[in-house]
């Protein structure tokens, strides 16, 4: 059984001192004997006292505790986002604590309770795809914890926000497809509750219009799922005038295509070219290798942690609200022209 870790009043107890005393003996306080600092302290020492931080933190009002809210870890973009989030927290010398979301808003709800009630400085937020009501993230704000939102923002919500340039990622990608020859290119994109799904839509349905190609509503699906991707795939490759190239939301719904695809007998890219969103570990392991845009997810953490911690420092004025947008850049493999 693991030994319990001694507290300020089981000292207090053994050296039949009030608890008191020895936290100030601990504390080094000048009204506390020098004789009586040397035996608490040497009790503590071969106890191996260690202090409760957390304790210590709440008396001070600074819990340097970031609380981080986002949909789903096992995404790649977003354990991407995390470790640039916990990197920047780290050298601040803040902790981390996680609520995920799983894309449900219910436990989005939950999970920004807990960070209120764990007293947390701050907040690092990316909204669930179901979430339309933002009443939970105006509560922290209303109890002065400054909040960045990352990636999928509430435009609703005056908060430092930090976002990927969807629109300009997705429009030259789109363009890149065009150049290379494509003329059906299909759009597979996320419910339109996201602002991120509305920049992306209409950086593809923008490219298309700029390089004089109709935008055919019978082209575009919601789908940002493999599962999702693996059942509407199949319709859009038997219609009279197939697609000859895919654009997808993510990498994820992109290999979904790739595969059927590949089922259909079709080559890639000479007869279907595809192209994904995020650049994950996926698009370097496919086959043929996925071209996809990059969206940066650690860059974007490492920024929103420097906002808030810049924030809590009072580096910036407390009512400029900071907007910074990640470029993209579009990497070019097998399954593109």
């Amino acid at each position: 059984m693991k030994k319990r870790q001694i507290t300020i009043k089981d000292i207090a107890k053994a050296l039949h001192i009030s608890p008191s005393t020895v936290s100030r003996s601990l504390a080094d306080h000048p009204d506390i004997s020098q004789e009586t600092k040397n035996i608490v302290n040497a009790y503590a020492r071969e106890h191996k006292y260690k202090p409760n931080a957390l304790a210590l933190s709440l008396r001070t009002n600074n819990t340097k505790t970031i609380g981080v809210i986002l949909p789903q870890i096992v995404h790649y973009f977003f354990s991407s986002v995390l470790s640039g989030i916990e990197d920047e927290a780290e050298k601040g010398g803040y902790r981390v604590i996680i609520c995920q979301s799983n894309e449900n808003y219910e436990k989005e709800v939950k999970g920004a309770q807990a960070l209120l009630e764990a007293r947390v400085c701050g907040v690092l937020a990316s909204v669930a795809k179901t979430t339309t009501i933002y009443n939970h993230f105006q509560e922290l704000i209303d109890s002065d914890i400054p909040m960045v939102f990352f990636d999928r923002i509430c435009t609703g919500i005056l908060t430092d926000r930090v976002v990927v340039d969807d629109y300009a990622g997705v429009c030259s990608a789109v363009e890149y497809l065009i150049r290379s020859g494509c003329r059906r290119i299909a759009f597979f994109g996320s419910p339109s509750d996201l602002a991120i799904s509305n920049n992306r839509r209409m950086g593809y349905e923008d490219a298309l219009r700029k390089n004089g190609l109709p935008v055919d509503k019978e082209l575009i699906k919601i789908c940002d799922n493999y599962t999702e991707a693996l059942r509407l795939t199949p319709e859009l490759l038997s219609l009279p005038n197939r697609p000859d190239a895919f654009f997808a939301v993510n990498d994820e719904t992109a290999i979904g295509v790739l595969n059927v695809v590949k089922a259909k007998g079709l080559r890639i890219p000479d007869e279907v070219s595809i192209c994904g969103f995020t650049n994950n570990s996926l698009a370097e392991v496919s086959d043929p290798l996925l071209t996809s845009v990059d969206q940066h997810g650690y860059e974007l953490g490492a920024i929103a942690m420097r906002l808030l911690i810049e924030r809590l420092n009072g580096v910036r004025d407390g009512d400029r609200i900071v907007s910074k947008i990640i470029k993209t850049n579009l990497v070019v493999r097998q399954s593109t022209r």
